[in-house]
């Protein structure tokens, strides 16, 4: 059975929850965190702005990944702006943030795909032959894909039951999978159907606590005007 490494789609950082975070003298415990020393975990920085998407990402990719990717291969890595690949638990501050909102996520974007073409490049290398890249974002664009499935040797898979979903479908879905323990069917990225037909609406679930790591900034959220 080969090994996987999961690929995290990034929030979006010049939207209105990043800017929340960027105000002088912000009060939120994120903004506090970011201007501090230590920083945050890039996972939950992501998961404060982009909510149930990335929360869904986060939690799959933790709950699925393996340790056989390869020595010293993180197994969950999150796309960036322009850094490439970084380890979810990574460390940023708030010039990062500052940074990561003024590159435009786009093929045509230099800033954005060469350092993730560079990233893409080593991690194949590092994580050898037999190990498979799962893309967890959308595969419906240009903006992951082709410049990730070049880099990472034709390896690149995404989860079939993406097609059609929107971004809180596909953050839901991942949510109950994690919970469930039932992982998602991997295809190959390249050549295969991208998209369908929208599929049933997912049945609501019991509210339940995540774990402390993925939903770190839950109380923040629900204080946001």
């Amino acid at each position: 059975m080969p090994s996987t490494v999961f690929l995290l789609s990034p929030a979006n950082c010049s939207g209105r929850r990043a800017q929340l975070l960027l105000r002088r003298g912000g009060s939120l415990e994120m903004a506090r965190r970011l201007r501090s020393r230590e920083g945050a975990p890039l996972g939950e920085l992501f998961a404060f702005i982009s909510g149930l998407y990335f929360r869904g990402k986060l939690a799959y990719a933790r709950a699925f990944a393996d340790e056989g990717a390869g020595q010293g291969v993180p197994r969950v890595l999150v796309i960036t702006p322009h850094r490439g690949l970084l380890p979810w638990d990574h460390s940023v501050r708030l010039a990062t943030v500052r940074a990561f909102a003024r590159v435009d996520i786009h093929p045509g974007e230099r800033r954005y795909t060469a350092p993730l073409r560079r990233s893409a490049r080593a991690l194949a290398a590092a994580a050898g032959s037999a190990s498979r890249f799962v893309l967890l974002g959308s595969v419906a664009t240009g903006k992951y894909v082709e410049v990730l499935d070049e880099a990472l040797g034709g390896r690149l898979t995404f989860p079939v039951e993406f097609v059609g979903r929107g971004d809180m479908s596909r953050g839901g879905l991942m949510l109950r999978c994690a919970r469930e323990g039932r992982e998602l069917t991997y295809v190959r990225a390249v050549g295969a159907l991208r998209h369908g037909p929208r599929p049933a609406r997912l049945e609501r679930l019991p509210r339940a606590n995540p774990p402390a790591a993925v939903n770190a900034c839950a109380d923040e959220r629900r204080d946001i005007p």
